[in-house]
């Protein structure tokens, strides 16, 4: 069995060798004209028109790009508007408590100049008072010791 497989192998090509490639490239050239070239031409001719829609739809994405940017720019300068016309608030409530507190701690300021000045006034009529009340008690000590 081994010496049939054998003797049906050939280790050099014949002249079959020439007619199978033969063969093969009729049949390349036959399906190149009747199968493949119609094929390719249907794929160009949707490569065309699809880089006309995709041209169409680059400049669409080219579009909705450049209004993501201005929208984004717009978007920007209100925030730092916002920001700024915060800040002008928080500035001008600070402004509004400081002024607050001064008036307050001149009115404190007043009120105890006003206090100090009644305490001293009241001190100076406490010390005449004092003085004059020692004055008469005296008189009155010397009268009880000079009449008894």
């Amino acid at each position: 069995m081994l010496t049939l497989a054998l003797a049906g192998i050939q280790l050099f090509p014949d002249g079959t060798l020439f007619i199978h490639i033969a063969l093969i490239l009729v049949m390349i050239w036959a399906l190149n004209r009747t199968f493949f070239k119609p094929i390719n031409e249907v794929i160009a001719k949707r490569s065309r028109q699809k880089a006309g829609r995709g041209g169409e739809a680059d400049d669409i994405l080219r579009d909705v790009e450049e209004k993501n940017k201005q929208y984004d720019k717009k978007l920007l300068e209100a925030r730092t508007k916002s920001y700024e016309m915060i800040e002008q608030e928080r500035e001008a409530a600070v402004a509004a408590r400081q002024a607050a507190i001064d008036k307050a701690k001149a009115e404190a300021s007043a009120y105890l100049a006003q206090e100090h000045t009644d305490l001293e006034k009241e001190r100076a009529e406490a010390k005449v008072k004092v003085a004059l009340d020692a004055h008469k008690m005296a008189e009155q000590i010397t009268g009880t010791i000079l009449k008894g």
